[in-house]
């Protein structure tokens, strides 16, 4: 087989799962692959799996695999499944024997952000050689600390040697939602494109139009695109944490929309956010208790 179209081929598995088209990586004809491109492939197949809620079953499957790659699937596969101390000890101790491997890399420095160790993330992510993936989860933790010059500075970088990128065009469009102004707009320029084309149509491509539509104060076209990609999967929590968002926003009741995300997703960041937020009011408010 054409390496040439061997690489294209995986290619096009990393496109689909970056725009959230998990079946369709899992669906894909590897086949023709070359034997080295065989184990990526593998590997972005599990993810999906994994993404789709499927941890048990990645889990079983790679079962008593020596690869570093599979092996730094498995500890992301933990970490979904709930076993959030087996999945960390997994990752820091492939992090420690294995840190030049791009999974590692990866989905360790995945497991040890959601473990809120950022910085041992960092520096195992700082070890790519060109590994795009790594960037854009440098560019999400640097986001997630509030460092948007740090979040900028590794855009800029990525975008001298990988111009045309997938990836570094999304990196950059999250950025530029926390930018702001004219970048919103660019920003929404990226995510429509993936939103409208009906071979990378996503529910994460519409919720990414969606957030960048309320950015631009178009609340009904982002009430639009929520709408469709709820549709496409009612129970997802993300869209359905935007949408209490823009129902707040829009002045709407969201009571029936905070009960569905509690049910789907009852340690959601947002959920406990505002719980946080409505025990400070509780508290604050008790100073100002009316005197008899």
């Amino acid at each position: 087989m054409d390496p040439f179209s061997a690489e294209g081929e995986l290619l096009n598995i990393h496109n689909h799962f970056h725009q959230g088209q998990f079946q369709e990586v899992i669906d894909f004809d590897t086949a023709g692959l070359s034997s080295e491109n065989t184990l990526p492939a593998r590997v972005l197949s599990l993810r999906a799996q994994i993404a789709l809620g499927q941890a048990e079953d990645v889990l079983a499957d790679v079962q008593g695999e020596k690869e570093a790659d599979l092996m730094a699937v498995a500890a992301l596969a933990e970490l979904k499944a709930g076993n959030e101390s087996k999945a960390l000890k997994m990752a820091e101790v492939l992090a420690q024997e294995k840190p030049d491997n791009g999974s590692v890399q990866v989905l360790c420095g995945t497991v040890l952000q959601a473990a809120g160790k950022s910085e041992e993330a960092l520096a195992l992510l700082s070890q790519h050689q060109g590994n795009l993936e790594a960037v854009a989860l440098i560019v999400q933790i640097h986001l997630e600390q509030n460092r948007l010059d740090l979040a900028i500075k590794e855009v800029t970088a990525a975008r001298r040697w990988a111009q045309d990128s997938l990836l570094v065009n999304l990196a950059e469009s999250w950025v530029g939602l926390r930018v702001g102004g004219e970048k919103y707009q660019q920003a929404f320029y990226v995510f429509e494109e993936l939103a409208q084309a009906p071979s990378t149509s996503s529910t994460q491509s519409l919720v990414s139009q969606a957030v960048a539509e309320i950015h631009l104060g178009r609340l009904e076209e982002a009430e639009a695109a929520l709408q469709q990609a709820l549709v496409k999967e009612p129970q997802n929590p993300e869209i359905i944490a935007n949408m209490i968002v823009l129902n707040v926003l829009a002045g709407k009741d969201s009571k029936d929309l905070i009960s569905s995300l509690s049910t789907a997703a009852p340690d959601h960041a947002f959920l406990q956010d505002l719980q946080e937020k409505s025990e400070r009011f509780d508290l604050a408010a008790q100073k100002f208790t009316a005197k008899a």
